[in-house]
């Protein structure tokens, strides 16, 4: 059976890679249809401009990113429609998770089973969901924390303070001045929100993500006609650019493009008046990775 190629799935191809149209039309044909494959296909002939894939987008509702003290919580609650995330009931359920977040922890169902004055998330989450009329779910919940330090928040697409379609968190340790240092954590975190970043440095990368780089590499040189005996040594060349767009201390510094990130923290140093070490980050999206059929269901 013959897979159809539609003009949407050859529009979505070229968005994730950048490719040119007959490009993707050619490597959806050789794949099936199979949208990865096709990723691969392009990476591996030396036609797609992207690096990584972008997560399906199919679900509503906000992130919430809430810091109080040496501690920050980042939080998803998920709802059908865009509409509801300008509902002010809504925006003040989300923060209400967020704030129990911070006390209890991020286990979902601790979170669920926790008590605001006389009834439970859960049943404040039911409540909402019978005003509103639709469906509301809490998806995930994630926090940073330092010993000596800032835990720095972002939210883009912000609807209200702390509430947004984009939520980062970023935690920085540090004996410097801790005004100084939320004002850099926040560049951080308006950085990741923008670069989204899939580690904070090369350790943290999935194995799989980097095999799979590797492969892709190798069969790009070996269509170029490279001995097998150098592919291994431009291997690690290939691999360090992609450190530089995959690893948050690697990547050009969005706010100074001519520094990396660590660079630009050893720079800030000074103005701090103390080392920075960035330990951790958190970036969440709406929605991000669940399947439109899925969210629909």
């Amino acid at each position: 059976m013959t897979t159809t190629i539609t003009a949407s799935m050859v529009k979505e191809l070229r968005e994730q890679t950048g490719a040119g149209m007959m490009d993707c039309k050619g490597a959806l044909a050789e794949t099936g249809g199979d949208m990865d494959a096709a990723v691969d296909w392009l990476r591996k002939k030396g036609l797609s401009k992207a690096a990584k894939k972008a997560g399906r987008i199919a679900a509503e509702g906000l992130i919430c990113a809430m810091v109080s003290g040496t501690k920050g919580v980042v939080v998803e609650v998920n709802s059908e429609t865009d509409f509801v995330a300008r509902n002010d009931l809504f925006q003040g359920l989300v923060k209400m998770i967020a704030q129990v977040a911070l006390g209890v922890g991020t286990d979902v169902a601790t979170i669920k089973g926790a008590k605001v004055g006389s009834i439970t998330i859960d049943e404040a989450i039911a409540e909402s969901v019978a005003k509103i009329g639709e469906n509301m779910t809490l998806r995930r919940a994630a926090s940073l924390s330092v010993d000596q330090g800032v835990v720095s928040s972002y939210v883009h697409n912000s609807v209200a303070e702390g509430l947004g379609k984009i939520g980062v968190l970023v935690a920085l340790e540090s004996p410097g001045k801790a005004d100084e240092l939320a004002a850099f954590g926040r560049q951080v975190a308006m950085h990741v929100a923008a670069a989204n970043p899939q580690a904070l440095d090369a350790k943290g990368l999935d194995p799989t993500v980097v095999a799979r780089e590797k492969d892709i590499l190798a069969e790009k040189f070996r269509q170029q006609g490279k001995p097998e005996n150098v592919i291994e040594k431009i291997i690690e060349s290939g691999l360090k650019t992609f450190y530089k767009e995959a690893c948050l201390l690697d990547q050009a510094f969005i706010h100074d493009p001519g520094k990396s990130v660590a660079q630009a923290a050893k720079e800030a140093e000074g103005k701090i008046a103390g080392p920075i070490k960035i330990t951790g980050f958190v970036r969440y999206a709406v929605g991000e990775g669940i399947d439109r059929s899925e969210g629909e269901g």
